[in-house]
């Protein structure tokens, strides 16, 4: 007979991985302690003080919170005891399991690697110390590091990532893991309920009353959004991604930065649609294939290139550009208030919701950049920290493009015209007309066009904070320094 007081412990340390399907650390965890006689035990570390250093928002916190809930649940249901601690930061995390392994017998703990600095070096401390530490790469499909040049270097334009990364794919099948089987008698209510008490005890102080219900918390949940994607959205992606007022997209993106969902259960039902999209440029999976693709270049980029999590530009040329910085046109943009009412209209979707339109990322963030040469960085650290889909990787690779100090960037000297950008996306002005309620009156012939009088517009919509013409001949001036040799 077992006594759980003495037996081996196998841990799962859940970090950005939350589900249990296609779940490589837990898998392995589960199988390890079926070998050795040991239970398997949960665990999910709360760092405030380490997320607040990395302007993790308050409605992603929700949003793990709300997950959290559901995980607890799941390995209830699969008799895997859930435990949440808490250290304020990655430093103290190495004593944390110290003390938990002597004090619960543990063998081993299982993690899928994170492809952040710190968190490599928080990896990296526990292994130093002895602690048994197991990694699996699950964060990308093919794992950072292993889509090289033919020099055996990280590639820096995507374009030829992208090709390399389909031809390694090919060579192998992209089958996703199913869920564990139960590794013990499934917990009862009352353990259940104790776990999710110590959820709400953990997260309240630190979500700020935000309400995140618009995006329903599960694997389940993220699986239906993959499958209904697929089925029905994926063929016209190419043809609507670009309009903000059609969801054209696949609203994965929360659930894939929270590992609701792995990039190889995304990988595997497009291939399973559209079996072709790895090898013909026209089939119709292949757009949504490239921007998963774009997804796995940007975390690869962030290992083989470390400062890249530390706020450096990517092109040293970057670090001579004298940037503005003027607090109060940062604000107004910030508030959805520049005059320009797609950058506006975006802004208050990204303020009401905590997610934005991928177009829209891309306006506003060169308009911020551009427009007003606000340092990107002040911008990638507002999306991070109201977005629900934060990710350090995108959001980095993102605003670096946009402001075309990075990796395969947009060139410095190609400045999106927030006018014609509003024209041809939002052409019927919808999405300006949800976002701006004071400019539902305004005509269509005006809608898009920023106004100095301001008496086309409504009294409460503000005057355009800067000339397109005149902030476009600045920003050539200024981020010529860009100019290569």
């Amino acid at each position: 007979m077992h006594n759980p007081q003495t037996d081996p412990t196998v841990f799962i340390w859940f970090r950005n991985d939350l589900r249990l399907t296609d779940n490589q650390a837990l898998t392995a965890a589960c199988e390890h302690a079926r070998t050795v006689n040991a239970k398997v035990k949960a665990v999910y570390l709360v760092t405030p003080e380490q997320w607040r250093l990395h302007d993790v928002g308050a409605r992603q916190l929700d949003f793990i919170r709300r997950h959290l809930h559901e995980l607890a649940r799941a390995l209830a249901r699969l008799g895997v005891e859930f435990e949440l601690r808490q250290c304020a930061r990655y430093r103290d995390v190495a004593s944390l399991w110290q003390q938990q392994l002597l004090q619960q017998h543990g063998i081993a703990i299982y993690a899928g690697r994170e492809p952040e600095f710190n968190e490599i070096c928080r990896d990296q401390q526990l292994l130093d110390v002895g602690v048994p530490l197991r990694l699996t790469d699950e964060h990308c499909l093919l794992p950072p590091l292993s889509v090289l040049n033919q020099s055996g270097d990280m590639y820096r334009v995507f374009t030829p990532f992208s090709r390399r990364w389909r031809e390694q794919a090919r060579c192998f099948a992209i089958v996703p893991l199913p869920a564990p089987t139960p590794i013990a008698t499934a917990l009862d209510n009352v353990q259940l309920e104790t776990t999710q008490a110590r959820i709400e005890q953990l997260f309240q102080p630190l979500i700020n009353d935000v309400d995140t219900s618009s995006w329903p918390a599960g694997e389940g949940e993220a699986q239906r959004r993959l499958q209904q994607f697929i089925d029905n959205g994926v063929s016209d992606y190419q043809q609507l991604r670009d309009f903000p007022a059609v969801a054209a997209t696949s609203s994965l993106s929360p659930y894939l930065t929270l590992g609701v969902i792995s990039p190889r259960q995304c990988f595997a039902a497009l291939l399973a649609r559209f079996p072709e999209v790895l090898n013909d440029d026209t089939s119709p999976g292949r757009s949504w294939l490239t921007e998963l693709i774009w997804r796995e270049f940007y975390r690869h980029l962030l290992v083989a290139f470390p400062h890249l999590s530390k706020g450096a530009n990517f092109n040293p040329l970057a670090d001579n550009v004298i940037w503005r910085n003027h607090p109060q046109e940062f604000a107004a943009w910030c508030a959805g208030k520049t005059g320009y009412p797609i950058v506006d209209a975006a802004m208050r979707q990204l303020n009401s919701s905590g997610w934005m339109h991928n177009r829209l990322r891309m306006i506003v963030a060169s308009f911020l950049s551009k427009h007003l040469l606000v340092d990107w960085r002040w911008g990638e650290q507002y999306f991070r920290q109201q977005l629900l889909d934060g990710d350090l990787a995108a959001n980095n690779g993102g605003w670096q493009w946009s402001a075309g100090t990075g990796c395969d960037a947009q060139p410095w000297f190609r400045i999106f015209n927030p006018i014609s950008q509003s024209e041809k996306f939002d052409a019927d002005g919808r999405f300006i007309r949800h976002w701006l309620p004071e400019l539902t009156s305004t005509p269509l012939a005006e809608l898009h066009r920023p106004n100095p009088a301001r008496n086309l517009f409504n009294s409460d919509y503000p005057a355009p904070i800067v000339d397109h013409q005149a902030a476009r001949e600045r920003a050539l001036k200024v981020l010529a320094v860009l100019k290569k040799a």
